[in-house]
């Protein structure tokens, strides 16, 4: 009788049937400019710059707000990941640089940021390109372990949005030995998982300069990708009914868990933090940005939300362009124009951003805590947003993504060292020319639509709508075309009813037809098998 009830009202509410609410061709403007100021040096990719806009517009929801600079790096972002679609013997792969790099793997594939590949790709329409992507990296020739790779949980969080049963089963025992592969490596006796600095994609560290000369230690980040990768294969399990498999891999959840809260918890520093090996089990001296990485998974227990007043504070992580990898006031700290080009010793680098803003996100939607609020991911988003770009000279600026950040000047600091220290060309050693460029390294769209438009995406058929937009700040947006399990979703607010002329207030449209309205922004659940 409910369901026949809902039934009649979704009948008789207002429809946007299938019409965008959003004009494509209303920000086809934003491809051709970046078109117009690309000079393309590498082809490499399935998608040039001639069929960008024709593969955007079938394949990335839309997005319109009043802060036309977000708009623009979203846009943007978009345009550098179609750049990294490779279509290889293997099938379509993602890349990390556009040139050919000397320590890459096969087809140029690096696998330190697929996770980020998988989060930001699952929003494109067309699944092809990441189901051919994951069976990649268990295909016997590539190297998934080469660097620090949460690989079951971002296959498995791709397919929270692109359900697919038979893939999973087919990818079920390949990354279960993967996962065996990376006890046998780096899990010692006492529990603990162990990585170099370098290997999590993090050299020149200062945590990592207290075991040269590798810089290896207990670091919070490969045993939080390796918790993700238990529950993972926790889930999967249950899911093909194999309950002995998902009882053991919950109890290494647990156990690593119970590890990372009780072993790498500075409870004096308030933080989680390295302990290199070689130091009789004790801590380095300095908070380093990936100790937020915990959040990311949902590892810590509500008091350790504690950590997150560090952030915000300009003595520890908080920059006029971003969130230093190591904290300002430690006296190793520095931004060096001068050894290896790519420290982690105290420049911005967006992979963490990434990590970080997708862990604060969690952290607001998932923890009773009063350090952080939603004004304060606002401003680091913006702020994220507002480092895309580059000065050629005193009157060009473009949007831009590379490497690493000067975090007081915005510098792309790799690009500058690699143009400048090498008096006859650019390195080809290193990269080549403009080997940064379009970097393909970190997120930004996925915390766009999963942190502050809100969609967060599970295992079921629940969709989420939690918007983390602070009150008062934007007096319209609209998130379009967004395919979540095969409906189509349209998310906008309309604080006066005369931007989208569809009334004022919160509406959340699946399929054109509406199934929220509200007068404010606010959390909403809805029960896809009810549509």
């Amino acid at each position: 009788m409910k369901n026949n009830i809902l039934a009649l009202l979704l009948l008789i509410l207002p429809s946007i049937a299938e019409a965008q609410l959003l004009s494509k061709d209303q920000y086809k403007h934003y491809i051709d400019r970046f078109n117009e100021n690309d000079y393309e040096l590498y082809r490499l990719g399935e998608y040039t710059n001639e069929k960008a806009w024709d593969f955007l517009a079938e394949n990335i929801p839309f997005f319109n707000c009043p802060d036309k600079q977000l708009e623009e790096t979203y846009y943007f972002r978009w345009w550098t990941y179609r750049k990294h679609i490779r279509k290889t013997p293997k099938g379509y792969i993602i890349t990390e640089f556009l040139p050919d790099v000397s320590w890459a793997g096969l087809y140029n594939s690096i696998c330190c940021p697929a996770a980020h590949h998988f989060m930001e790709g699952r929003w494109l329409k067309d699944p092809k390109y990441l189901k051919d992507y994951a069976r990649f990296w268990f295909n016997g020739k590539s190297s998934p372990r080469a660097y620090s790779f949460w690989s079951a949980d971002a296959i498995a969080n791709f397919c929270k949005v692109h359900p697919d049963d038979p893939l999973l089963e087919e990818l079920f025992p390949l990354l279960e030995k993967n996962y065996e592969a990376w006890e046998k490596d780096k899990l010692h006796e006492n529990g603990l998982f162990w990585q170099y600095d370098n290997r999590d994609g993090m050299e020149v560290s200062i945590s990592g300069s207290y075991a040269e000369p590798y810089g290896h230690g207990y670091r919070a980040t490969i045993n939080s990708y390796m918790y993700a990768d238990a529950r993972a294969l926790e889930r999967l399990a249950k899911k093909m009914g194999e309950s002995q498999k998902e009882t053991l891999y919950r109890q290494k959840a647990e156990k690593i868990k119970q590890n990372i809260n009780t072993r790498l918890w500075d409870s004096n520093a308030e933080f989680f933090k390295v302990i290199p090996l070689g130091r009789n089990m004790s801590f380095s001296d300095i908070r380093e940005q990936h100790g937020f990485t915990p959040w990311y998974f949902n590892i810590p227990p509500d008091s350790y939300s504690v950590a997150w007043k560090y952030l915000m504070d300009t003595n520890h992580f908080f920059a006029p362009y971003g969130i230093t990898t190591a904290e300002q006031c430690h006296p190793k700290f520095i931004i060096a124009y001068e050894g290896h080009e790519c420290r982690w010793d105290g420049p911005v680098w967006p992979f963490s951003t990434s990590v970080t803003l997708t862990a604060l996100a969690n952290l607001l939607n998932n923890y009773k805590q009063e350090y952080i609020s939603k004004r304060d991911y606002w401003t680091l988003l913006s702020q994220y947003s507002h480092s895309h770009r580059i000065h050629f000279d005193s009157s060009k600026s473009v949007p831009w993504i590379d490497e690493n950040i000067n975090p007081y000047t915005g510098d792309w600091i790799s690009r500058t060292r690699l143009k400048n220290d090498f008096e006859t060309s650019w390195p080809k050693n290193k990269g080549g020319e403009e080997r940064g460029k379009d970097y393909n390294h970190s997120t930004f769209n996925d915390l766009i639509i999963t942190g502050l438009i809100g969609v967060r995406p599970s295992d079921d058929n629940i969709l989420t709508i939690n918007p983390l937009i602070p009150d008062q700040t934007w007096e319209y947006f609209c998130l379009d075309d967004l395919l979540y399990k095969g409906k189509k979703i349209s998310i906008c607010y309309d604080r006066t009813g005369k931007y989208y002329n569809l009334g004022s207030g919160f509406f959340i449209f699946i399929d054109g037809k509406r199934v929220h309205h509200s007068d404010n922004l606010a959390k909403v659940i809805i029960n896809l098998e009810s549509i």
